[in-house]
């Protein structure tokens, strides 16, 4: 048999030179830095694109039938039913948005329009609904409403998840047909240690302070999770219940392992990303859920986002704290601007004695995508990776931000290139996800087909710093969301990405080129069965296959064969490769 690869070149072998984001068209608001573009939603019915518009309070429709070539069909005006709309989705024959009060402390609606942008129906959903969801058969509408408080911090509404049984006859919509949910039922002191709950002095109750962000459905429908950004964790949601049946923190991100080093200062004239003595909040965007093996998993966007208001604010720069001297022995010189002085942090947290000086610090945001278990585990840290593969790319624009072209390292010192965005796709065998920069811009692109073990396949960035921010040639600035069309269903039989980016106020699409499948008929293909599995695997394909863990080692091979047992392996993920280095992901359990 021949000797296997490491399981890392096994996998960048099979894809990462074959991986391409092209940019085909953008179509331009021309109105700079005013969230002109923040959401996109697909209709493959129509070949359209809908996009937020906060400038204009309105929801652009771009027909996209020829991709070389968006154009703009109409503006949809959102004033008459609010504020603004926050946030868009599609359904089969229906578009459906989330719409915030003029007073964002009060309820909003969702309000739902046929695919030509005609009104069909209005319920009021939570107070300030930041996110639409729409389940794969457009039976279920989801909307998560943050509930944020007012500047002052005086009145701040709670938290909650809208849900809608859509009819079979869309304008028979009635309020009936709406649940919202709220946290009522759970206790703070229950909750896992990594849940941020604050606010001064009990002003704010649980179900006050809970602020869902962004929800995503499982691939079955049973299920939906929840992003509670400012709280570092999210929530379940049983569809089959209409309950929220659990609150799962996300843990720290411990910066002092080297694999999760950083760039702290925007002073130091140079870019030092090493290990440092903060604990990173994962606070995460967008989320995705994707099924394998049997069990949910949850990528999320890890942005940070702080409470900063007039009447309340946690940030603070490390150099204005007063740190405990045994925990800091060397406080002088990690204050100084060019070290960790100029890191925003939190101050709700960190004090772990009470004596008024801080013994840990939590910083903002994990500048990295994770991938958790139904469960609430973190299977997946994408560590430092972005960071690298941004210096490596653009190392005199390295953290710039976005309406800023001239900018270097600009947001080291708060939360880096800051994720934002994320998009899950499978294509032929293999799953792919997405993550957008919000503040460096670009897309990163990587392969997770094996949840345990992603490999990272590109970072594709569409701008130009030649130009000031505010040219009409600077690219896209600021992308807010990523929407993958698959080729079946894409108007011009190619794999999309469509982005939304607020700065610039653009819409871009981008064609995706991935490896190509190995042809059933070839003799190297293979499929196994079933999977998950619990005593064999079968193989399609009789020959000389190796059962490999995450690490590369081989725990058991088979020649001229096409079972393998495996009711003595421990539960898990594998990789059964054959002797050409092809690779199937399977899940013993």
């Amino acid at each position: 048999m021949k000797l296997l690869l490491p399981l890392t070149l096994l996998l960048s072998f099979a894809t990462s030179a074959q991986v391409s984001l092209n940019l085909v068209s953008t179509y331009k608001t021309g109105v700079f830095d005013e969230g002109a573009a923040e959401i996109v939603a697909f209709d493959s019915t129509n070949n359209q694109v809908f996009f937020t518009n906060a400038d204009a309070a309105s929801i652009g429709v771009l027909d996209i039938s020829n991709p070389d070539s968006i154009l703009l069909v109409r503006n949809i005006d959102i004033t008459s039913y609010g504020s603004n709309a926050n946030s868009v989705a599609v359904g089969p024959d229906f578009m459906v948005a989330a719409v915030e009060n003029a007073n964002k402390q009060d309820n909003g609606s969702l309000v739902f329009f046929d695919l030509q942008g005609n009104f069909i129906s209005s319920v009021t959903a939570g107070a300030l609904p930041d996110m639409v969801t729409v389940s794969k058969d457009g039976s279920v509408v989801l909307a998560a409403n943050e509930g944020e408080p007012n500047d002052e911090y005086t009145i701040d509404p709670v938290g909650s998840i809208t849900i809608v049984h859509v009819p079979e006859v869309l304008s028979n919509l009635k309020q009936n047909d709406v649940i919202t949910l709220g946290f009522n039922h759970f206790v703070d002191s229950l909750l896992d240690s990594s849940v941020r709950v604050f606010g001064d002095s009990g002003r704010s109750s649980l179900a006050q302070d809970l602020e869902p962000e962004y929800i995503a459905i499982s691939e079955d429908g049973s299920k939906a999770f929840v992003a509670l950004q400012e709280n570092n964790a999210f929530a379940v949601v049983d569809l089959s219940l209409d309950s929220i049946t659990d609150i799962f923190g996300l843990g720290f991100k411990n910066h002092l392992l080297p694999q999760n080093g950083f760039d702290a200062s925007d002073k130091a004239a140079n870019v030092l990303i090493q290990a440092q003595p903060t604990l990173g909040m994962y606070l995460p965007d967008a989320i995705k859920t994707f099924e394998f093996g049997g069990m949910n998993y949850i990528l999320t966007a890890n942005e940070g986002d702080g409470r900063d208001y007039d009447g309340y604010s946690e940030e603070a720069r490390v150099k204005d704290l007063e740190l405990d001297p045994v925990a800091f022995p060397t406080a002088a010189i990690l204050q100084n601007d060019t070290n960790l002085g100029r890191l925003k942090i939190t101050t709700s947290m960190g004090d772990t004695d009470g004596d008024g000086d801080f013994d840990e610090l939590y910083s903002f945001g994990a500048r990295s995508f994770s991938i958790y278990d139904e469960n609430g585990n973190q299977v997946f840290d994408s560590g430092d990776q972005f960071e690298r593969a941004i210096l490596a790319a653009y190392p005199n624009q390295f953290n710039s931000s976005n309406d800023d072209n001239d900018s270097f390292k600009n947001r080291s010192d708060d939360k880096g290139p800051e994720p934002e965005a994320i998009e899950v796709a499978m294509i032929d065998n293999n799953r792919y996800c997405f993550i957008g920069m919000e503040r460096m811009g670009g897309i990163f692109v990587y392969d997770i087909t094996n949840p345990l073990a992603p490999i990272q396949l590109g970072y594709f960035l569409n701008r130009n710093f030649d130009v000031a921010a505010d040219d009409a040639n600077a690219g896209d600035l600021g992308v807010e969301d990523i929407v993958f069309v698959h080729a079946d269903h894409s108007p011009n039989g190619k794999h999309l990405l469509l982005t939304a980016n607020e700065v610039s106020g653009t819409v871009s699409i981008f064609e995706l080129t991935v490896p190509t499948s190995i042809s059933e008929h070839d003799e190297k293909a293979f499929t196994l069965f079933p999977n998950p599995s619990d005593s064999k695997i079968n193989v399609t394909v009789k020959g000389n296959y190796s059962l490999v863990d995450i690490n590369g080692r081989i725990l058991r091979s088979i020649s001229n064969s096409d079972v393998m047992d495996v009711q003595d392996i421990n539960p898990g993920l594998y990789l059964l490769v054959n002797e050409s280095g092809i690779a199937r992901s399977v899940h013993v359990r």
